[in-house]
């Protein structure tokens, strides 16, 4: 496996959530890191916890390709890129689906990842990779209202298979975690959180809900071992099982 350290990686999502602990293991292990993230205060505040002036941050929405051009040219060449940004998916039963939410959600999620990949393919340095990010529910669908969501997640396979195709030898990798306790979730369910990870928690073979740290180790396997492209990683704890 090859060393972190000195290597350039670009967060995408890295003020929060899974993305910053991303950030927080790279740093661990010598990378010069970038975080971007749409609010400059939710960065501001990434970067203090992060210990200041430690890493780099970039505002910039990922679902405006201006920005997403422009993030990159202030990047400059890097190394690994990683996408963990996301909004909360819509979960309406589909005959009550919004669909003005619906094509944002497609925006942010699918579109800006192909977005990211059209611009990072400039700046990346050979040898580097892209890792993006998918997630349980392509697995374990809710239901109702899981149909949207569950198409999006499992995209994200076909989507680095292709990738890893044309891109070579640049890798692109999928990591697919189950249920992590980031700030999303307090916008989804907000004070019925505690209830619904103790619920899964128990359910789950791995005995709790993930934290970032958790998953984050996944994400720096993919960079560090330079004989894998095309693959989907799954983080769950156990909880496709179940």
């Amino acid at each position: 496996m090859t060393s972190l350290t000195g290597k350039k990686i670009v967060v995408v999502g890295g003020s929060s959530g899974i993305g910053f602990g991303v950030a927080a293991a790279a740093l661990e292990h010598g990378a010069e890191v970038v975080i971007v993230g749409r609010s400059e205060d939710k960065l501001k505040a990434a970067d203090d916890r992060l210990g200041a002036g430690r890493v780099t941050r970039i505002a910039a929405d990922m679902a405006n390709e201006a920005d997403v051009s422009r993030m990159f040219e202030q990047v400059g060449a890097f190394d690994h890129l990683v996408a963990t940004a996301g909004t909360p998916p819509p979960n309406d039963p589909i005959g009550e689906t919004d669909m003005d939410f619906v094509r944002g959600f497609v925006d942010g999620k699918l579109i800006g990842s192909v977005m990211l990949a059209k611009h990072a393919v400039r700046k990346l340095n050979k040898g580097g990779s892209m890792i993006f990010t998918s997630g349980i529910n392509k697995d374990r669908p809710p239901v109702p209202g899981g149909a949207v969501v569950a198409a999006v997640a499992g995209s994200f396979s076909y989507f680095a298979r292709a990738l890893a195709l044309e891109l070579a030898p640049t890798r692109v990798n999928i990591v697919s975690p189950g249920w992590v306790d980031t700030e999303m979730w307090d916008e989804i369910v907000g004070e019925a959180k505690t209830g619904y990870f103790e619920q899964m928690g128990g359910r789950v073979p791995a005995g709790r809900i993930a934290r970032p740290a958790d998953i984050a180790p996944a994400y720096l396997y993919l960079m560090q071992t330079e004989f894998m492209t095309g693959e989907t990683i799954h983080i769950d704890g156990g909880q496709r099982l179940v």
